[in-house]
């Protein structure tokens, strides 16, 4: 018999919340958390999907509980359109992808797991990418552990920053 492990998916599982406020994004915003954000602005982060659908599945959030777009504000605005640029350049770099699908879920009806604070999908994509494993065994195989994504990604988060602000 063929074993997959995924140790990081032990608190989902076992329906561990891991978090104070109740809202995994505004846990993730306390400058004192790292976990597994990239990069993180005044207004908004970067993080990795903990339960990711492809290897360098990134979320943009924004740093403040606000539910969409319309809550936002113009700075909010433009700081998670910067992050959603600097993640789909970082992904291309890291990962070559053929495409990244880059999306918003707002509200249940639309497939959003967290209702309540505002987030971007990113999710690079291969020709061929379909995998038996999803389609047979309603299951996912990640050839890289999430730790391992952190440390290709993060140099190249720090290097856009470093880039952008003249350094």
């Amino acid at each position: 018999m063929e074993r997959l492990f995924s140790p990081w998916r032990l608190k989902y599982v076992a329906g561990a919340s891991g978090g104070t406020t109740g809202c995994v994004f505004c846990d993730a915003a306390d400058p004192d958390r790292q976990d597994l954000v990239l990069i993180r602005s005044r207004l908004a982060y970067v993080i990795l999907n903990l339960y990711p659908y492809n290897n360098g599945h990134l979320m943009v959030a924004t740093t403040r509980h606000v539910a969409n777009l319309a809550s936002t504000n113009r700075e909010e605005q433009t700081e998670l359109m910067r992050l959603t640029r600097h993640s789909e350049i970082a992904l291309s770099e890291a990962y070559s992808p053929q495409g990244i699908n880059v999306g918003i879920n707002l509200g249940r009806p639309a497939g959003a797991g967290v209702l309540d604070h505002l987030h971007v999908h990113l999710v690079p994509r291969w020709n061929g990418d379909t995998n038996f494993m999803s389609v047979i065994g309603n299951t996912r195989v990640l050839p890289e552990e999430l730790w391992e994504t952190a440390k290709r990604l993060r140099p190249i988060f720090e290097r856009l920053a470093k880039e952008e602000h003249g350094g």
